[in-house]
């Protein structure tokens, strides 16, 4: 026990800068726990005496008002401590602490605490830095995401065998210090790579020894355990219990096997959803994963993975499915919110060039009306350029509609009025949901019913833009479910706060209606009032959808790290054909603003983006 006390704490923040015999006296006065998942930890209205510093697993903490109402929930993960200011304080508090899944703390009375941070200055500075650190993100929010330190990659097929060596091998590189547990008899190993075969003399080794030996190698910081799933030798349960993250990685056309043992792992824990993410393996025989709709009961996230050649049309996101593992290891997530504007979105086209380019691998995306639909069609994976030139083609008024005047208004009248955007959609998307899109996608709508916002991460991928892109007047409202559903930009024109929900802690918010022309019609400010003439109707309901969207816009791109904003405002909102014009403008708008986005991101880390 004193041995695996030790290796815990070494694992801990709270260790950083210790010598071993420091530690060894740390670890000597702790008690360590462990706790079943709903565990109570901590009974609210008892007295905390203890700190407690959480090892493994995690821990739900729900604060209370006089009145029994919650007023505060938060999660606790590996790193973090909970007591250290609440046992100050030596009175009784209206907070339960509870286990999150199956946890490890390590326990130590206060005073005994008080007594070894005096003693041990490197140990009072960093559970100060600790405290501080849970403070600062109850006042400011937490950009810091947990990097898994303990992970298990469960294989499918021997053919996804090579992404765990590819992780190592980019972890390396980025100066990690990894090391590797295998089932595999013989593993491609990285050079420097410590390892362990999980199989000797053709005997599999104790789950307890596979969890001695993570932490005896805890001053790596990244343990991975690689797997084959189809070895009932090693119980998934007893591999979930002492991880952080699982990945999955299956092959499209074996998911039938994966579900059922995932949905049995569900029925035994259902919080072990959140540590699992399943990684589609894609190649040219099986390059589309299927619509899977109760993946989000099953897993918390997924990942398209690819090493195989672009094909036409084609934008870099597939390839980019493991650059995306990479981030969620380093402990980044960065969305992208897409604002509406009618045909001034097009240059959402020319944003998402330049960012894919200039290598700024993107995790989430969500887009309101135009920033929906272009956002939904390069989450297929659809190349920027190959859309840009489409568009020009298919929204370009038909000749019936050139030689009538205001022609680009009457034609996304008759646009709407007659349903076209659903085949003109379908031709790129088909039936993809949004759930089989390369890239985690989101739009937003609005319930007339309810007054609310709608918000679609599931369903079919065209049904979700046609909601969003629903323009009042211009089109009827779509009746579905209960709800009367119009354009998302009557309430969230530029989505970025989405972005906050699902954990990304680095956001670019793109608005092309930040910037508004000073003319509706032919009227100006300095137009006499003899010469003004009333713009028509169709003008006046595009002119007071981009007033709208313009005021949202602050709502929606507060939690903005950069705001890119296209100066698109010599181009009407029906400008469809312009679309190759409107894309250069966001284009050269991102790469404007692309060195302070790297400069940033080298802020969330230097070896990824620093170079």
């Amino acid at each position: 026990m004193s041995s695996e006390k030790f290796h815990f704490l070494k694992m801990h923040e709270c260790s950083d800068g210790l010598e071993e015999d420091a530690l060894q006296e740390i670890a000597d006065h702790a008690e360590l726990v462990r706790f079943e998942p709903g565990d109570v930890i901590h009974a609210a209205e008892d007295v905390l005496e203890s700190v407690y510093l959480i090892v493994q697993g995690r821990v739900k903490a729900t604060a209370y008002n006089l009145h029994g109402r919650e007023i505060m929930q938060r999660i606790f993960s590996r790193g973090n401590q909970f007591g250290g200011l609440a046992a100050a304080l030596g009175e009784a508090l209206p907070l339960v602490v509870a286990s999150h899944g199956h946890s490890a703390l390590l326990r130590f009375d206060y005073q005994t605490a008080l007594q070894l941070t005096l003693k041990h200055e490197q140990f009072r500075k960093n559970m100060s830095r600790i405290v501080a650190k849970d403070a600062k993100e109850i006042v400011f929010g937490n950009k810091e995401r947990k990097k898994p330190t303990l992970l298990a990659v469960f294989h499918q097929s021997s053919a996804t065998r090579e992404l765990t060596y590819r992780l190592i091998k980019r972890l390396a590189e980025l100066g990690e210090k990894p090391c590797l547990l295998s089932d595999h008899p013989n593993p491609t190993m990285v050079e420097g790579v410590r390892h362990r075969s999980l199989i000797e003399n053709g005997q599999p080794i104790a789950v307890d020894e596979i969890r001695q030996q993570a932490l005896e190698w805890s001053d790596s910081k990244r343990v991975f355990i690689d797997l084959d799933a189809a070895n009932n030798v090693f119980k998934p349960t007893e591999i979930l219990k002492a991880c952080e993250q699982i990945y999955w990685c299956v092959k499209p056309s074996q998911w039938g096997q994966v579900s059922s043992k995932l949905a049995d792992l569900e029925k035994k824990a259902p919080v072990w959803r959140e540590k699992i993410g399943i990684v589609w393996f894609l190649t040219d025989d099986d390059d589309q994963v299927p619509a899977v709709p109760e993946l989000r009961e099953l897993a918390m996230e997924d990942y398209k993975v690819s090493f195989r050649n672009r094909k036409p049309n084609e934008s870099g996101l597939l390839a980019n499915g493991f650059r995306r593992l990479i981030h969620h290891l380093r402990g980044i997530r960065v969305g992208v919110a897409l604002g509406g504007g009618a045909a001034r979105g097009m240059a959402h086209l020319g944003v998402l060039k330049a960012l894919e380019e200039s290598g700024i691998v993107i995790d989430r995306l969500a887009g309101t009306s135009a920033g929906a639909m272009t956002g939904a069609l390069y989450s297929a994976g659809i190349d920027p350029t190959y859309l840009s030139n489409s568009f020009v083609k298919d929204l370009k008024p038909s000749l019936p509609f050139q030689i009538m005047p205001r022609s680009g208004q009457w034609y996304l009248l008759y646009k709407y009025r007659m349903g076209q955007f659903d085949p003109m959609l379908r031709r790129y998307l088909n039936d993809l949901s949004l759930e089989q899109l390369t890239l985690p996608m989101q739009s937003v709508t609005v319930d007339l019913v309810t007054g609310e916002p709608v918000v679609r991460s599931t369903g079919d991928a065209v049904d979700a833009i046609l909601e969003s892109i629903n323009l009042p007047v211009l089109s009827s409202p779509i009746c579905r479910a209960g709800r009367v559903l119009v354009d998302g930009g009557l309430v969230n024109n530029v989505p970025a706060d989405l972005l906050v929900e699902e954990g990304c802690n680095f956001i670019i918010a793109v608005s092309v209606t930040a910037k508004l022309e000073n003319k509706v019609g032919r009227n100006r400010p300095d137009t006499p009032t003899e010469k003004m003439k009333s713009p028509s109707t169709l003008q006046t309901i595009l002119r007071s959808y981009i007033v709208q969207s313009m005021n949202m816009n602050s709502i929606g791109v507060q939690p903005a790290d950069v705001v890119v904003e296209p100066d698109v405002t010599a181009f009407e909102l029906t400008d469809f054909q312009l679309t190759n014009e409107l894309a250069a403008i966001g284009e050269q708008a991102t790469l404007d603003v692309i060195p302070q986005i790297k400069g940033l991101l080298a802020k969330l880390d230097g070896n990824l983006y620093g170079g």
